[in-house]
């Protein structure tokens, strides 16, 4: 009798499949929404484990302090401002209606105050195409354009640790626990590879899967691997 696959075992939500929590230093969010513009001092720049960017250690004068998106170029001791008059410069946070168009920035809002949701991953960045009636355009990472809220915040600059993709693991024990601060074991083993009683494109003479790798969406669990509810195949 064959095994559960892989996709099922993740989707029970096992320790082996959850990225570890005490891997993280905590939540990294924008500054808390305020009508006044406020400034923090950077007073440590750390290593993230479960996360691609380093992070900054921001203290307001009142002494509170939290973790923000490092953005590249910035240094222990810089101040950060955020609010509607801030200038544009790396590490500030405005609302894109204040923010010129043209400008690299990252860590969007999704919605006004949700503390940045879009463009966190290091080195990445996303443009502020235009302003529209009730709406900013903005150009993703992907090349996506996407409609935002105006009162939806973001941060200027690029996200710090650009390069991070271009260096090899060399070695294959590094991409392991890489990827298991992610909740990604590895390494993967190709469906094709396995028996035929561990997974549906198993068996078969040569790796080839051997049947369609569109599946329904209504499919079992123990078959709901490949193209799953594809809107169409082949060749555009």
């Amino acid at each position: 009798m064959g095994k559960r696959i892989r996709v099922q075992r993740r989707g029970r939500g096992s320790p082996t499949y959850r990225a570890k929590s005490f891997r993280r230093l905590g939540e990294v969010k924008l500054p808390p929404t305020s009508e006044e513009t406020t400034m923090a001092v950077v007073v440590d720049i750390l290593h993230d484990p479960g996360r691609s960017a380093p992070v900054a250690r921001v203290r307001y004068p009142n002494g509170e302090e939290r973790l923000v998106l490092a953005p590249d170029g910035i240094k222990i001791g810089d101040q950060i401002v955020c609010g509607i008059s801030a200038p544009i410069q790396p590490g500030n946070t405005l609302t894109l209606a204040e923010i010129p168009e043209g400008t690299q920035i990252h860590n969007i809002e999704a919605r006004p105050g949700d503390g940045g949701k879009f463009v966190r991953a290091s080195g990445t960045y996303a443009t502020l195409i235009a302003h529209d009636v009730g709406q900013a355009i903005v150009q993703l990472p992907s090349g996506e354009l996407r409609a935002f809220d105006p009162r939806c915040r973001a941060t200027i600059g690029v996200v710090a640790g650009g390069g991070r993709v271009d260096k090899p693991f060399v070695k294959a024990g590094k991409k392991h626990w890489a990827m298991l601060a992610k909740g990604k074991p590895y390494p993967r083993v190709r469906g094709v590879a396995m028996n035929v009683v561990d997974h549906p494109f198993g068996g078969g003479r040569g790796k080839h899967a051997g049947r369609p790798k569109t599946i329904a969406r209504g499919a079992s669990p123990g078959q709901k691997v490949g193209l799953i509810a594809a809107r169409r195949t082949g060749k555009r």
